[in-house]
């Protein structure tokens, strides 16, 4: 990545939108009781080494797997293929899956070992969109620091997939958003 002042503030940027998003529009998961007070989500520092150039090593055989939702629900995916990369001495691997073979978006949902510490117990996720997370030379980008929580993680009134274990990491993953405090003003 040759511009790292570049790649931050674009960071910083999407960040300082979502915030926005989540205190004043009405789809936001914040409850509405909550936005008075809210003033921002907390995340990680903004880390290049948290983000990844990588070939997703696509299965031969695309699985269709069944994911459990917070609603009891099971949600058809497709295992597509999984990224391999390294945190630290940690080799690490992540599951990408889609709910359709057509698409042209990667579902990564993950636990580490801040999840239930610093980080939303249930785990986080990140979206790979080809457009926009896909450079010239035909690599994704797998960049931890926008990692998010789903959003049950603010409102009972939403159901989210649970990380399948085969997504479990050992290792911390200080990068992208934090637990969610409802005091956070």
């Amino acid at each position: 990545m040759a511009d790292i002042s570049g790649w931050m503030k674009h960071c910083r940027q999407e960040r300082k939108q979502k915030d926005q998003f989540f205190k004043k529009y009405q789809e936001s998961p914040i409850p509405f009781e909550e936005r008075r007070n809210f003033q921002c989500l907390d995340y990680y520092p903004p880390d290049p080494k948290s983000r990844f150039e990588l070939n997703i090593n696509e299965h031969s055989d695309k699985k269709r797997i069944h994911i459990e939702d917070t609603g009891g629900n099971l949600r058809n995916m497709i295992r597509w293929g999984e990224f391999r990369f390294q945190i630290g001495d940690a080799q690490c691997t992540l599951q990408a899956y889609k709910s359709d073979p057509h698409e042209d978006k990667l579902f990564i949902p993950f636990k580490d070992a801040t999840s239930g510490n610093e980080t939303y117990g249930a785990g986080r996720y990140l979206d790979l969109d080809y457009r926009k997370d896909h450079t010239p030379e035909g690599k994704w980008i797998l960049d931890l620091n926008k990692a998010y929580n789903p959003w049950c993680a603010y409102s009972k009134n939403y159901v989210c997939p649970f990380v399948p274990p085969e997504n479990w990491l050992k290792v911390p993953v200080h990068a992208g958003e934090k637990k969610y405090h409802k005091e956070n003003g």
